[in-house]
């Protein structure tokens, strides 16, 4: 039997039970992600040393690089099948799917085998030393070599969300956070692999995920499902999927820039030490942010279904719920982050130094918190209704057009803190922007049913 209640309830079952039923496998799989890079980072700290997580923190950038691509193919494409879904167009979602594979699979390779022939040119640009880049490059070069399996896992989760299946990639992520957080000690620690042994961990976690999500795309029962005839590419699906996926691709570009940016600025002004320090916040508060992309990717295929099938009450109300919830749980982020820095940073590290370097730029960092949960949902809702032009000026509004100047400029006259001062900054601005872009786009939809007779 066919399986259709799982995307048909998203056009009339109630708007709060679905973001629930949708959001809160999603979030929980976020924040396993997480908890997973999260215990990487502790177990290397703890294991490994001080410098092993500053080399770590340099590694970011080519992460955000690489995600960048990851999420071009997984949230363009997913984001399509949803809108697909909600206008009954079965056989095109079909075949999104199967071109996710194969985009996946080209571009995962692809940037994996030219950033390992540049790697170390790469990671001294992206912030390293001497001291930092050889636990840079030993991490780098398993994760790159596994690039292909990274991208593909990653992109198969979005389509099982987007398919009906919000547990299954739930269990998935959670299954490579049991599997990482077991090998992780025996590869570090027992085989005495180092920082080389927490790469091994991630990529094979991520391979036995990947098993699993083969496995349900291969139940012919399913409504999507593996067969003959979807893996080769089409250019509309091709064009829309990038189109779509622009923005979650430039927003990661634009991470990437903005990491090398703090990296270099963090090292001139304060060394390794520095940049050691702002891998440990960064693990710490993007718990946080993790959780609003869990509860955005629930919002994703509501909002993205709805809007294909015009029930454009029920898009405004998913928004709603959405923001109230990113909201709360930023401002959680920002609560820790005032009130135990340094309990969160000693987890990572007994270097003295480092905790207390950690510790003040992350009460510094928070200081907006509570709004960047508004933020990247509104820019969400955007890329969700499939409005990627929108979504694309909103993301680099708070990275690129405020951020990047703003870590250029404050250091001249703060120093380090002028570093950490940059960030919260940049979110209030952004912010007040992506506020104002919303309430031109709600007057616009009110237009619409108002001539529509809604």
């Amino acid at each position: 039997m066919v399986k259709k209640k799982s995307t048909a309830e998203l056009g009339t079952e109630n708007v709060g039970k679905l973001l629930l039923q949708y959001a809160v496998p999603a979030i929980i799989a976020m924040t396993a992600s997480s908890l997973y890079n999260m215990v990487d980072s502790i177990f290397i700290g703890q294991g490994v040393g001080a410098m092993a997580i500053s080399g770590l923190a340099v590694t970011f950038p080519l992460m955000n690089l690489s995600a960048a691509f990851g999420s071009m193919v997984g949230v363009g494409a997913s984001t399509l099948m949803s809108v697909k879904l909600g206008q009954h167009d079965f056989k095109t979602a079909q075949n999104i799917l199967g071109n996710i594979v194969t985009l996946n699979l080209l571009l995962g390779t692809l940037f994996g085998l030219i950033t390992l022939i540049f790697l170390d040119p790469i990671l001294y640009f992206f912030g390293a030393s001497d001291t930092t880049i050889p636990y840079a490059r030993d991490y780098m070069e398993i994760i790159l070599l596994g690039n292909v399996i990274t991208h593909s896992y990653l992109g198969l989760n979005s389509a099982l969300r987007s398919a009906g299946h919000p547990q299954g990639a739930m269990y998935a992520t959670i299954l490579t956070v049991i599997i990482n957080t077991i090998l992780d000690p025996i590869f570090i620690y027992g085989f005495g692999w180092g920082i080389r042994g927490a790469a091994y961990a991630t990529i094979l976690a991520q391979a036995l995920a990947l098993v699993w999500q083969f496995y349900i795309f291969s139940d012919k029962k399913e409504q999507l499902h593996f067969t003959r005839g979807i893996y080769k590419l089409k250019k509309k699906i091709v064009v829309d999927t990038i189109a779509i996926g622009l923005s979650p691709f430039l927003m990661n570009s634009c991470a990437c820039l903005v990491v090398i940016l703090i990296n270099k600025g963090l090292g001139e002004h304060g060394g390794d030490l520095a940049i050691g320090a702002y891998g440990i916040v960064n693990r710490i508060l993007f718990l946080f942010i993790m959780i609003v992309i869990g509860l955005n990717q629930g919002m994703q295929p509501i909002a993205g279904y709805n809007y294909g099938a015009q029930k454009m009450d029920r898009v405004l109300q998913t928004l709603r719920y959405t923001i109230y919830g990113a909201t709360i749980i930023t401002t959680c982020g920002f609560l820790v982050g005032e009130l135990m820095p340094r309990l969160c940073a000693r987890a990572f590290t007994t270097d003295e130094q480092l905790i207390d370097m950690a510790s003040h730029g992350m009460r510094i960092i928070v200081v907006c918190y509570p709004i960047i949960g508004f933020q990247m949902a509104t820019t969400n809702f955007f890329q969700s209704i499939g409005h990627a032009g929108k979504s694309i000026f909103l993301s680099l509004t708070r990275q690129l057009l405020f951020l990047v100047p703003l870590l250029i400029i404050l250091p001249h006259f703060f120093g380090l803190d002028g570093i950490w001062y940059a960030m919260p900054a940049s979110d209030l601005i952004a912010s007040i922007v992506t506020a104002v872009m919303l309430y031109i786009q709600m007057k616009k939809f009110k237009l619409n049913s108002i001539k529509n007779g809604q």
